[in-house]
């Protein structure tokens, strides 16, 4: 087999182990790394990769790399997330789409997880007090005994659920555009279990109710809501001023799924109106982020890092250069339908 040229636009890529360009070089691929150090812009990408066989993609706008090249056969995506690739024109034109699905999720609900507890017990809020030599104490809500909104269930929704069912919530409300209610059951009986096992240990703790629900439910009900949504046209702008209105004055945002799914303008607005205690948002409509956001005092801003654990980032560079050989070398890969 003639040697195939493979562009790598995703950010950072091998930082911490050099797994996936090794292999990428011992099955025979000519390799080229983004060299910005940072997201490629949709110009950049087209121009830089053009040329080549194959992209190992992040989270880069690849319309105008699909529209004008003609020898790409494969994008393997290091991640789960499909917005930024066009997949009916890459359907047209023949290109091949490939991505790493599963190894992003225990990262991705952990950080989810991990916000939500910072969000509710004003975690960061009492840090940046320290550092402006304030030291008011506040005060903050627990999981345990609150309701707790998963909006989308799949991968990482679902994990998200089993990690908070070890801090007793009261509930969990699910909204998906699937019926959940076999993984839910399951869910229900896991509940059920660490019920028993702390009446065993003489803590008479109620069980975490989980249902499925529709979203204004949701909206109206939750201390928390941690989003886990895909970013298409129908869920673009979802959550805007409308439905944060909706929320309870002492409740959480959470999104770690896609930037547009919050419309940010509405949710500066929200919290500077004070409508809901607090937010954090770990991706942006434009990253990296330099918007009005960074202005708010109850939100929290990380920087697109919900894949960023060493060994999940690992494993989805390993993956995609996996799909990649697997492609072209006749073994298998993880396809996009």
């Amino acid at each position: 087999m003639p040697m195939k040229s493979v562009f790598v636009s995703t950010f950072p890529f091998c930082r911490t182990i050099p797994k996936a360009m090794d292999l990428l070089i011992s099955n025979g691929f000519q390799v080229t790394v983004n060299p910005f150090g940072r997201k490629m812009k949709p110009n950049e990408v087209a121009e830089a990769a053009g040329s080549f066989d194959a992209l190992i993609a992040g989270t880069e706008d690849l319309t105008l790399l699909v529209e004008e090249s003609k020898s790409l056969k494969l994008i393997s995506r290091v991640g789960v997330g499909l917005d930024s690739v066009p997949l009916e024109l890459c359907k047209e034109k023949g290109i091949s789409v490939a991505y790493t699905p599963d190894a992003v999720s225990p990262a991705v609900s952990e950080l989810a997880v991990s916000l939500i507890v910072d969000a509710m017990r004003k975690v960061t809020y009492a840090d940046r007090e320290i550092r402006k030599g304030e030291w008011t104490r506040p005060y903050g809500e627990r999981i345990g005994g609150s309701t707790i909104g998963i909006l989308g269930f799949g991968r990482i929704g679902k994990r998200v659920a089993s990690h908070l069912l070890g801090y007793l919530p009261k509930e969990i409300l699910v909204c998906d555009l699937m019926d959940q209610t076999e993984v839910i059951h399951q869910l229900n009986q896991v509940s059920s279990s660490i019920h028993k096992l702390n009446l065993s240990l003489g803590k008479n703790w109620n069980p975490t109710e989980i249902r499925q629900v529709e979203l204004e439910v949701l909206l109206k009900s939750s201390d928390a809501i941690t989003i886990h949504v895909p970013l298409t046209e129908a869920n673009k702008n979802l959550i805007d001023y409308r439905t944060m209105s909706l929320m309870k004055p002492n409740a959480v945002l959470i999104n770690t799924a896609r930037g547009g799914i919050v419309n940010e303008k509405d949710l500066y607005r929200v919290l500077e109106e004070n409508l809901i205690s607090a937010a954090a948002m770990d991706v942006f409509e434009e990253e990296p982020y330099k918007g009005p956001l960074v202005g708010s005092e109850n939100l929290i801003l990380t920087q697109h890092m919900g894949s960023c654990s060493n060994d999940c980032r690992e494993d989805m560079e390993r993956e995609a250069a996996e799909n990649l050989i697997g492609f072209f070398c006749g073994g298998k890969w993880e396809k996009v339908v």
